[in-house]
């Protein structure tokens, strides 16, 4: 109900990812717990989820149904977590705003004449305005950095290759950077927690091309004071 409500007010959202209540359900029935265990996570729209599109703010992809789910949402679901909706990106994702031509301008909660940043900008602007307490987002030069800073809000992108990425319309663009997919919040607990859940077994299982390297417990305080 909450990111319905923000999205009539900032038009963040691009889908609703329907099973969310036949997941939970599941997820009741079974003995063991996830680290993420029935929180309901908003996901950035060119992350495959199965039976949803991938639009990438971009014409050419309406249409094309994703058959199966990214590996980072697996492991989401694996850890009891609940994807509920998907949030809105400018076309092509390269680009500071949040505008596309299939579901238009996403708008800062904080304030309507401002951006929420870009390309993670339906996210931040759900978190922001309350609709979603965690929310998965990607950056390549500071997709979820600059929402963030935008709606006020922490996030993490994490190291190369650290989490597996994400199955997407089309590789559209090369580059020296590489784009990783990280959490979005409104308190840093909230990234730790998200990152202890992604760094496990079954996301080494499912990608053998990521470091089977587990959370390190020590990086914690550097999330909070960053070095220069």
């Amino acid at each position: 109900g909450e990111a319905l409500d923000v999205n009539r007010e900032v038009n963040c959202l691009t889908d609703f990812i329907h099973g969310c209540e036949d997941q939970l359900q599941k997820l009741k029935k079974q003995k063991e717990k996830g680290l993420l265990y029935g929180i309901p996570i908003s996901i950035k729209d060119h992350i495959d989820c199965k039976g949803h599109i991938s639009f990438g703010g971009m014409v050419k992809f309406l249409g094309q149904v994703k058959e199966e789910d990214s590996v980072i949402v697996q492991v989401l679901k694996h850890q009891g977590a609940v994807p509920f909706v998907k949030t809105n990106i400018p076309q092509t994702m390269i680009n500071y705003d949040c505008s596309n031509l299939i579901f238009g301008q996403t708008l800062n909660p904080l304030n309507h004449q401002k951006s929420p940043g870009g390309s993670s900008g339906g996210e931040g602007a759900l978190i922001a305005g309350g609709g979603s307490i965690l929310g998965i987002g990607s950056d390549i030069a500071g997709s979820i950095r600059l929402p963030s800073s935008f709606c006020g809000l922490c996030g993490l992108k994490p190291t190369g290759n650290r989490i597996s990425p994400p199955a997407c319309s089309d590789r559209i663009f090369v580059l020296a950077v590489t784009a990783m997919v990280g959490p979005m919040a409104r308190d840093v607990d909230s990234l730790a927690l998200c990152m202890r859940a992604l760094l496990c077994e079954e996301m080494f299982r499912l990608d053998p091309t990521v470091p089977p390297i587990p959370f390190d417990e020590e990086v914690i305080p550097c999330l909070y004071f960053p070095s220069d």
